[in-house]
């Protein structure tokens, strides 16, 4: 059977790490961090903090800031508004800062942002979305494809035929975009005989859990959900199974297998009570930390070019002049759920 793709809310549309001076894709730079803050003050705005994965990079930032030897301003929450996002990013600039990271929460929308900042001689890193346009110095990111095809990899080790559901996030941010489509590019591809059924809840509990409760009274034989934010829509999607008697744990023949996306301390301790089945990691550290990194090479006028780094990661260009520290995002199974290296594990 090929495989179907059902829109069960209609989708939103969006609207070498090497320092070109020393020709180097290494990161040989010592730790910064004992030799002071340097450069000027760093703004850095987050999309929300209704997350406990935005919550652990909001606590990261100041940490990470300081390591790199980065004087930070306290980060600056939009509220899942990017009108709001905007208006911040306004505010830090007319306060004088001489560096932006920025999570745009809409890919399109922020570019009004980075212009101004532009405008202004601000260099900007992005972190965890890229933007549709405008001038960023770096782009911190996991691959957000690899999301979506470890997430499918997952769920169609266990699930060959039936019906699945991946929870999307916001389809106006490019990750949104990238997980569901590799999503269902995977399942098309490698498992035929699955059926996916759609659920646009823009990065909320609350349309994950009104979408579940509609799609799961309409299709009680679904096999598995993808969550592609399991720090938003872990819990509103395991009180939606169990709303619908439909919730059992890993290893029942009626357990609904469930993947997620984020690698918090909540997943993590779900897979070890075996209520989840997987998670894929995303860095919530690191991003902190390369974010940090990036943007104080480039208040120091440092440019940069594709290839690999010393952090694991490799730097892609991914259209013309957008350069993305694309960092590893691993999957956490029951296997490898208490190392050490997992950031979740270590808060």
């Amino acid at each position: 059977m090929r495989t179907r793709v059902i829109k069960v809310a209609a989708a939103a549309t969006a609207l070498g790490l090497a320092l070109s001076a020393c020709g180097s894709t290494k990161d040989n730079t010592a730790a910064p961090g004992a030799g002071g803050a340097q450069g000027g003050k760093v703004g850095a705005t987050i999309p929300l903090l209704t997350s406990p994965f935005w919550q652990a990079y909001n606590n990261y930032v100041p940490q990470k800031a300081k390591e790199q030897g980065v004087d930070a301003l306290p980060t600056v929450n939009a509220d899942s508004d990017p009108a709001k996002q905007i208006t911040d990013i306004n505010t830090l600039l007319n306060q004088g800062i001489k560096g932006l990271v920025v999570t745009p929460l809409d890919s399109a929308a922020v570019v009004a942002g980075l212009k101004a900042a532009e405008n202004k001689g601000v260099p900007v890193v992005a972190v965890d979305v890229a933007p549709e346009g405008g001038k960023v110095a770096m782009v911190v990111r996991a691959d957000n494809k690899a999301y979506g095809t470890k997430a499918c990899e997952a769920i169609g080790a266990k699930v060959s035929s039936g019906k699945v559901v991946q929870v999307m996030g916001d389809l106006a941010s490019v990750n949104g975009r990238d997980r569901s489509e590799a999503f269902r590019e995977c399942m098309k591809a490698k498992f035929p005989g699955v059926q996916v059924l759609e659920i646009s809840a823009e990065w909320k509990a609350d349309k994950a859990s009104s979408g579940l409760d509609s799609l799961l009274t309409a299709n009680p034989d679904i096999k598995a959900v993808y969550m592609q934010a399991g720090g938003v829509y872990l819990a509103p999607t395991q009180q939606a199974l169990k709303r619908k008697n439909l919730y059992f744990p890993v290893g029942d023949p009626k357990h609904v297998v469930l993947v997620s996306n984020d690698g918090i301390p909540q997943e993590l301790a779900a897979i070890r009570a075996g209520e989840l089945d997987a998670t894929v990691s995303q860095p919530a550290d690191d991003y902190a930390k390369y974010g940090m990194y990036w943007i104080r090479k480039a208040m120091a006028g440092e440019t940069f070019k594709a290839g690999p780094t010393d952090h694991g990661s490799t730097v892609v260009e991914v259209r013309r002049g957008i350069l993305e520290d694309q960092l590893p995002a691993p999957v956490v199974t029951k296997d490898n759920v208490d190392d050490k290296a997992l950031w979740g594990n270590n808060l």
